[in-house]
């Protein structure tokens, strides 16, 4: 896990502190945000999360119902023997909705959004080709990869999610919205028609083949000759 030195202390000092600790639970470190043990119970933070988070690892511990034995057993039946690595899918889902929603400054949103790359990465090297929530977790990588501006890196997150899971959406929107952002309306284009290809009627898709039709007319329209 990428950790930041602060406060004058060497970077191996931190780095054996971190390995020690080993995911701590989130606090705030000068002004960044931080995954501690206090924030398990913050309900502003948990309501944001995915149900199962709850019942993962260390998330039980702390949440009221979060060791229920028939809850971990049926979020274990119902996404494998994976759900052993899910808080750290929790912990990285936490720390990108602090980069979007909480962060102060730039650099915190940064912070948040490596510290969410380096949980996506660990249920990644962990998980087999046929892991139901892959195509979800490396869309939310690629997609939080764009937004650190490497975009590149991003995209080919995100046609790994397309390769495992064809008819899953959201990585063709997230790679459409990228080339929208960059002013390549073909490819933004060509993407949506290839996630409606795929996955045909959904709407999230269809609004944004609306939206980028209607943006290539506006440019492709000559202006009116005065009169």
């Amino acid at each position: 896990m990428n950790t930041r030195p602060s406060f004058g202390v060497p970077f191996k000092v931190i780095a054996a502190a971190a390995l020690a600790l080993l995911f701590v639970p989130m606090q705030t470190v000068g002004q960044q945000n931080v995954v501690t043990q206090k924030d398990y119970d913050d309900p502003r933070e948990m309501r944001n999360l995915p149900d199962y988070c709850k019942h993962t690892q260390l998330f039980r511990d702390h949440l009221p119902g979060g060791n229920d034995p028939e809850q971990i057993a049926r979020w274990t039946n119902v996404l494998g023997p994976m759900f052993i690595h899910l808080h750290h899918y929790c912990w990285g889902l936490m720390a990108t909705n602090r980069a979007f929603f909480m962060s102060r400054t730039p650099d915190d949103r940064h912070y948040n959004l490596e510290m969410s790359i380096d949980e996506f990465d660990y249920v990644i090297r962990h998980s087999s080709p046929d892991f139901s929530l892959l195509p979800e977790i490396l869309t939310k990588k690629g997609e939080n990869l764009i937004s650190l501006d490497q975009g590149p890196k991003g995209v080919a997150e995100l046609r790994g999610a397309i390769d495992i899971r064809p008819d899953y959406w959201p990585p063709y929107a997230a790679i459409s919205d990228y080339f929208k952002q960059n002013g390549d309306f073909t490819k933004a284009r060509e993407w949506i028609e290839k996630g409606l290809s795929a996955a045909p009627n959904t709407r999230p898709l269809e609004r944004r083949l609306a939206e980028i039709k209607s943006a290539q007319g506006n440019r492709t329209k000559s202006p009116q000759a005065p009169r």
